[in-house]
């Protein structure tokens, strides 16, 4: 097929390229400019490299045109600056999708296949592990943006027969993730210990996240752009949860050593607790993850020491 990857260039999105690649799809890869490719690509290898605004409806429009499939990695935002201005949350990551959709069904797009927000479309969970059935009371706009794209989804599925899957992802991590933004705990609190550097933690530590590898994540991908009908939605984690306490055990493990800690006072946005229920993933896709967390963090570490070390 030949598949247009929004935000290909990305920590996700670049991995999904490779593995795309490698199942001998057509990869179409949209950036915005001055973004680079995370490697170079072969003669032999069906990518094509296009830079563009995704406010842009001529941009977008084009981007789509000839696409069988679009894989929507896109947002403007992170749940921690958010609720600074819904506004633009709104504007950006939601109306730029809407005219993503109208491109879509114009240009006869066969399925989209959205990222959607496991850590912040449910809000606090009334039980744990969270399934998708689970009521939506996000406490930050990045959640509330996700979660009407994905209605808007449903909607233009109803009235066009756009083909859609959702996947609800927990908190990847990974080779090649960023730590410039600050997202991702994982990442962030490796990057800090490495360079000798306090990590801050929100909180007394005790908030607990569901890690989910990279590898696994676009295991899911693939499984999902080749799903069709109900369900559309799905939980992609790892189905456990660890404290930030735990996390940073772990590391010093791995490190052989003690990592300084600086406890700052907790965030009122944050989810003491969020473990996805991924049941559904497993019984209809016939997904589960493979990584486990230790491995996946091992990998990691290695990553970044050989990235420090060029």
């Amino acid at each position: 097929m030949r598949c247009l990857i929004l935000g290909g260039g990305g920590f996700i999105g670049s991995f999904l390229v490779d593995r795309l690649i490698a199942l001998g799809h057509e990869v179409k890869i949209f950036e915005r400019p001055r973004v680079v490719p995370h490697r170079a690509f072969g003669r032999e290898e069906l990518v094509e490299w296009c830079a563009g605004d995704f406010q842009s409806v001529a941009d977008v429009e084009a981007a789509v045109d000839g696409c069988d499939v679009v894989l929507h990695l896109v947002s403007t935002t992170l749940p921690k600056n958010s609720n600074d201005d819904p506004i633009y949350d709104v504007e950006t990551n939601l109306v730029g999708t809407l005219r993503l959709l109208a491109a879509a069904v114009q240009c006869s797009v066969k399925k989209i296949v959205f990222i959607s927000s496991g850590g912040t479309v449910y809000g606090i969970p009334d039980r744990v592990p969270v399934s998708e059935d689970h009521r939506t009371e996000p406490l930050v706009s990045y959640g509330i943006a996700k979660l009407a794209i994905e209605k808007y989804l449903h909607l233009y599925w109803y009235l066009h027969g756009l083909e859609y899957s959702v996947l609800r992802v927990a908190n990847p991590y990974g080779e090649r993730q960023r730590v410039d933004t600050a997202q991702g705990a994982v990442a962030v609190f490796l990057s800090r210990a490495l360079e000798g550097k306090p990590i801050e933690i929100w909180g007394d530590g005790s908030v607990a996240r569901d890690y989910i590898y990279i590898g696994d994540v676009i295991d899911a991908f693939i499984m999902a752009m080749n799903h069709e009908g109900e369900p559309r939605v799905f939980n992609i984690g790892s189905g456990e949860g660890r404290s930030l306490n735990e996390l940073l055990k772990t590391m010093e493990e791995l490190l052989g050593r003690s990592v300084e800690r600086l406890y700052l006072p907790a965030r009122k946005f944050d989810v003491p607790v969020n473990v996805l229920d991924i049941g559904r993933a497993r019984d209809v896709l016939g997904w589960q993850p493979r990584v486990a967390f230790r491995d996946g963090l091992e990998r990691t570490l290695a990553w970044m020491r050989n990235c420090r070390a060029m």
